[in-house]
């Protein structure tokens, strides 16, 4: 699937660039300078990456050794036993699955993207088949891109650099959107998987962690703007680095040499940015051709007429390049939501409905490439399908959610 959508970029930018020139505009000379471009920043990427990795990556073999992934693993087994009931209970795979969505939760991509790489690598060890995806990593993977996100400082911060009178009013509506994306994706899942969701233990854990997500979203919800950013913030790094402190503590505890098994952890973490280089040059150099074309903002002008032929209201269109850009590539829809605050202002709808749209949506092919690049998968089977209903979930909210608090203003 990846192969014929990698190659589908190359072909549409290629009949792109062939109809422009007929008409007098070459666009092949920008269109090799951004795939150019591309590779470089895919290798930078890449190599930015590694000390982070090796970071977590040691991080997490000094809390595994300590004992804190066991522990981890003993209070989730009961809902991992019916979504992952191939990777047997107390399995590593578990606990690092566990983190990731816990960084993801908190906005902590910095940390989010080794441990789920850890993850992937620890599911590979139990794939029969070494080139094809399992239903375990498929599903870590849409869990992945599809997760709630509770802190999104990151988006407060450029709503207040465009001049957002409250930067943290699209708060409450990223939430929302998240947590419908996130659902989509498991729903997605488990029609291709026979996931019973039904389950009532499995239904149980969902609830709690809506009733969490409602809970923090009514705490930030009664704070000032200013107020908001910082404790968020201060709450995102405090938890960051408690895991740290009772990491290194609980090897102290149990007699557990910690230095080494930092350094056996970041060996790992070195090696497997090394291997994601070429995967990840493949698909920034694809994304880059495409946009280079005007394929992507032809086709959002496209959704726009059709729009407006059905009588629709066509506000939502004009923030529509994030949420076409965001499975691609997460800098690219950053840009594009910069922009939007830009040319309409941070707080028309348009700049709003951006900014939600960034947080509640994942880069979806970044993060395929990337992950499955790590440990050699080639056949996805439906990853890309499930990753593509939990963004096309996340969108859907995302506008519907920001009608409904947003959809009286400009």
């Amino acid at each position: 699937m990846l192969n014929r959508v990698w190659s589908g970029f190359f072909l549409v930018a290629f009949l792109m660039a062939g109809a422009k020139l007929v008409q007098g505009q070459d666009l092949f000379a920008p269109i090799m300078e951004a795939a150019f471009a591309a590779a470089k920043d895919a290798f930078q990427i890449s190599l930015g990456l590694t000390g982070v990795m090796s970071l977590w990556l040691g991080i997490m073999k000094v809390g595994e050794k300590a004992g804190f992934l066991h522990l981890l693993n003993r209070l989730l087994a009961p809902l991992f036993r019916r979504l992952f009931p191939e990777v047997p209970p107390g399995h590593p795979a578990l606990a690092a699955i566990t983190m990731n969505m816990a960084a993801n939760m908190m906005g902590l991509d910095n940390a989010a993207t080794p441990l789920g790489l850890k993850a992937m690598k620890e599911l590979q060890s139990l794939n029969p088949s070494r080139d094809t995806a399992s239903d375990a990593q498929i599903l870590f993977l849409v869990i992945n891109t599809a997760s709630v996100t509770l802190l999104p400082v990151t988006i407060f911060t450029y709503r207040a650099q465009m001049g957002a009178h409250d930067p943290t009013d699209v708060f409450i509506p990223l939430i929302i959107a998240s947590f419908c994306g996130t659902l989509a994706g498991l729903l997605g899942v488990s029609l291709f998987q026979r996931i019973r969701l039904w389950d009532p233990v499995t239904l149980a854990y969902l609830a709690g962690m809506g009733a969490l997500v409602a809970a923090l979203a009514a705490y930030f919800l009664q704070l000032p703007a200013a107020a908001m950013q910082r404790q968020s913030a201060l709450l995102s790094n405090f938890i960051l680095f408690s895991v740290i402190v009772a990491f290194l503590a609980g090897a102290w505890w149990r007699r557990v040499n910690a230095y080494e098994a930092f350094i056996e952890g970041a060996k790992e973490g070195f090696q497997t940015a090394v291997t994601i280089i070429p995967y990840l040059v493949a698909m920034l150099v694809a994304i880059a051709v495409f946009r280079a074309s005007g394929a992507l903002d032809d086709l959002a002008q496209g959704v726009k007429s059709v729009v407006a032929a059905l009588g629709w209201d066509t506000r939502f269109v004009d923030a529509l390049p994030v949420a076409l850009m965001k499975p691609f590539s997460g800098s690219g829809a950053r840009a594009m939501m910069i922009d939007t605050m830009r040319v309409y202002g941070a707080d028309s709808f348009a700049g709003r409905l951006a900014s939600v749209l960034q947080g509640s949506t994942e880069t979806t092919f970044y993060v395929l490439a990337v992950y499955f690049g790590a440990v050699g998968i080639r056949r996805t089977r439906h990853a890309l399908a499930c990753g593509l209903i939990a963004d096309a979930g996340g969108l859907v909210a995302a506008i519907v959610v920001s009608y409904w608090f947003f959809g009286a203003g400009g």
